[in-house]
């Protein structure tokens, strides 16, 4: 359950720090506009900091973390949830900055944020698998 604890304190502290981002660097640079860097901050505490708290819940209820496709979805929700956010920070900064990027360049943004969609959906299909196969460990008294 530490693992997981510690897992959700890394990503909550991930998300202050995207906030702070967020918040001075559309101030420095005076943007006013909407921009995906919002998200970041949401994606870290929400997808990061409140799975990983649920999840510590459901390993001490549960055999979840016994169950042959929780390992897999632990690395693959960990590189997935990271990655998405790396290319919401790609979107977000040139559009703070008002750069104009290529249809090239933006469906290459677009294209990769996508693998990491893809890599978070496979994660979360494996965590409902294990979740699924898993049997409660709380004795009745």
């Amino acid at each position: 359950m530490k693992k997981y604890i510690n897992t959700a304190f890394i990503y909550a502290i991930a998300a202050i720090a995207c906030g702070v981002f967020y918040r001075e660097f559309t101030k420095f640079n005076m943007f006013e506009g909407k921009t995906t860097l919002a998200f970041t901050h949401l994606h870290f505490f929400a997808l990061g900091a409140l799975v990983f708290l649920l999840v510590a819940v459901f390993s001490e209820i549960t055999d979840v973390t016994q169950q042959k496709a929780f390992k897999p979805f632990f690395v693959l929700y960990n590189i997935g949830l990271p990655f998405m956010v790396v290319m919401l920070f790609v979107r977000g900064i040139p559009q703070v900055l008002q750069m104009e990027l290529s249809k090239g360049i933006s469906s290459a943004i677009s294209g990769v944020a996508g693998i990491a969609h893809i890599i978070m959906a496979v994660a979360v299909v494996l965590l409902f698998t294990a979740l699924r196969k898993s049997k409660c460990t709380i004795k009745k008294a």
